[in-house]
């Protein structure tokens, strides 16, 4: 087996969505990250074997936006630039999908990486006024158009489809993301003052690396006005259990416990990596972050889908024969703080360990100082295709810093999966 490294990477601020579209679309995110990338290294664009993307919810106008951006790029018309899409892990996904590709020689260098700009997610419109707008157009004459002019309600008109909500809808269990976790909350005796003190652990954490310059992955964004965007701009410095408690259950009203506060934040972002091969790093005299030394893919129930980490990272501590405890650092993706502490409470749980993982008992503990160092999601934000890289380009920057071996970046999957790669240190 080839060994994969990871040269180099970058990533955009993350951008919370406010009032209305953000400044910037999907395509316009991967280039000025992918640009400032490709500016410091030693080789052309051109000289990329390929370019691999990862986007959950590209816009109409931007069908195969890996190809798109690839040729905004300047990669030229020779190098294949194309899209990958597994929900919330699209980003790891086009990581493997390079991974593979290196391993059976298809490839040596690869520009691989995420994006995705939810706040111009689109208003739709509803079956009702699709099928009007058929009936439409069949008609010729004027009073046959007044007569159906005067079936239209407005309620039709006038109610739209929000685009996003239909995304983050499990259409298999007809559940939003967040009624899941509401179900992983329920199962392992989760509470509301839980969720929201690991909430405010995230902004604690994420505000310090911040201070301390720990994200020296972000390059900034530029837009059409000269504004310059140099950071994540969700981090919240007056993040406090008395202002958590506040907000209503946004999922379940009635009996839930998941708010918009300890839930992961709608966000526009993209994220890069380099990956090369040993040959690739030698021809370009390449200094490599790290090396990805093996990934996972895992199914679960939809209904429970929080839990894709502990069924994705599990198989691959079997395989090199390690514990919780024996990974110096885990990038686990906070798509919801009730999610991440069931994760933990699986792990802990003999009966899920048996019946759910097959292991002769609990995994163990995983320590909160080894857990998402740096914050996460619910702080930083979660731009759905960008998510399964950047924890795995964060990881490697944590590892570094810190000295640390090996990590793991694991992440749930809408419709029930759970993504994770093992990564090493080279220095």
């Amino acid at each position: 087996m080839k060994t994969i490294y990871v040269v180099d990477g970058a990533r955009t601020p993350f951008l919370k969505a406010q009032k209305g579209p953000g400044p910037f679309a999907a395509s316009d995110l991967a280039t000025q990250a992918g640009r400032a990338l490709l500016l410091r290294q030693p080789f052309l664009p051109s000289d990329l074997d390929e370019l691999i993307l990862g986007c959950a919810a590209a816009s109409p106008d931007e069908t195969n936006i890996g190809r798109m951006v690839a040729l905004r790029l300047g990669c030229g018309e020779k190098v294949p630039g194309w899209t990958v899409m597994r929900n919330c892990a699209s980003g790891m996904q086009a990581l493997d999908s390079a991974i593979a590709n290196i391993q059976c020689g298809r490839a040596e260098l690869i520009l691989a990486g995420g994006v995705d700009a939810l706040s111009r997610a689109p208003l739709l419109y509803s079956e009702t006024m699709v099928r009007w707008f058929a009936g439409m157009m069949g008609l010729r004459t004027a009073g046959q158009k007044i007569g159906h002019f005067l079936k239209l309600k407005p309620a039709a008109l006038f109610l739209p489809v929000i685009g996003l909500m239909k995304g983050l809808t499990d259409p298999v269990v007809g559940l939003l993301m967040g009624q899941t976790a509401e179900n992983l909350a329920w199962k392992f005796g989760i509470d509301r003052q839980q969720m929201d003190a690991f909430a405010v652990r995230s902004h604690q954490r994420a505000l310090a690396a911040q201070a301390a310059g720990h994200f020296d992955e972000i390059v900034p964004l530029v837009d059409d006005a000269g504004k310059i965007y140099a950071s994540d701009d969700g981090v919240r410095a007056d993040a406090s259990l008395s202002g958590m408690a506040k907000l209503k259950p946004f999922f379940d009203k009635k009996y839930g416990n998941i708010t918009a506060a300890n839930s992961s934040q709608i966000t526009d972002g993209a994220a890069w990596l380099i990956l090369a091969s040993e040959e690739a790093v030698q021809k370009w005299h390449l200094k490599p972050l790290g090396k990805i030394v093996d990934s996972q893919w895992a199914g679960l129930d939809p209904a429970l889908m929080g839990l894709g980490p502990v069924h994705a990272a599990t198989p691959i501590l079997q395989r090199h024969g390690l514990g919780l405890d024996d990974i110096d650092s885990w990038e686990l993706n906070e798509a919801f703080a009730a999610q991440v502490l069931a994760c933990q409470a699986a792990w802990k749980s003999d009966s899920y360990c048996r019946d759910e993982l097959g292991l002769p008992g609990a995994l163990g503990a995983l320590a909160d100082e080894k857990l998402n160092v740096d914050g996460g999601a619910v702080a930083i934000g979660h731009p759905v295709g960008a998510s399964g890289a950047r924890i795995v380009l964060h990881l490697l920057h944590v590892l570094r810093r810190q000295k640390g071996r090996r990590g793991i970046a694991t992440i749930c999957i809408g419709g029930g999966l759970g993504g994770a790669m093992l990564v090493e240190n080279t220095q």
